[in-house]
């Protein structure tokens, strides 16, 4: 049931409170690219959770990347669908992780490819991430900075994680 604010002679029913409640549910994000290029999650595993709390929207979403992924080609920046649209597109709404399976080459073998990230809403319904610092464990990063696609910050992998939660105002 969708957010309505209370108005005069309303009473409070099971509905009623299950519309400002927030309870968590699943929901499927569509993977698309600010470009031409498409990915496909394949067999990648993919948890996507949310709850609605009035117009605040939480969400949380776990991915891990499988053998039949596509990653889309090129610079185009990945964009996942939101549960619900957004009141507006905003810098930033929530923040997270990426990994790699493997060290990409130039990496040593120990070194750490988990890096933090920033989600934002490029669109009222579409999340984007953009690197937000370097490597975890303090090894420099060959890429540096910017939005996440197929190519930044290096070739992703099987096993290959996406990991982010946040909040943002959802359309009324």
């Amino acid at each position: 049931m969708p957010y309505e604010p209370w108005q005069p002679g309303m009473i409070i029913s099971q509905s009623r409170l299950a519309s400002i409640s927030p309870t968590w549910g699943d929901w499927t994000p569509v993977w698309t690219t600010s470009g031409a290029s498409t990915p496909s999650f394949g067999d990648a595993s993919v948890s996507a959770r949310w709850a609605q709390s009035a117009l605040t929207v939480h969400f949380r979403v776990d991915i891990v990347f499988g053998a039949l992924t596509n990653f889309g080609s090129g610079t185009d920046n990945w964009r996942l669908s939101t549960p619900v649209p957004a009141a507006s597109t905003i810098g930033g709404c929530g923040s997270g992780e990426i990994q790699r399976n493997n060290p990409p080459s130039g990496y040593g073998a120990g070194a750490g490819t988990r890096q933090p990230i920033r989600v934002r809403l490029t669109t009222t319904q579409t999340f984007e991430f953009e690197m937000s610092g370097g490597n975890i464990n303090a090894i420099s990063t060959v890429s540096g900075a910017g939005l996440i696609d197929a190519a930044t910050p290096w070739s992703w992998d099987t096993g290959s994680s996406l990991r982010f939660w946040g909040t943002y105002e959802a359309a009324p």
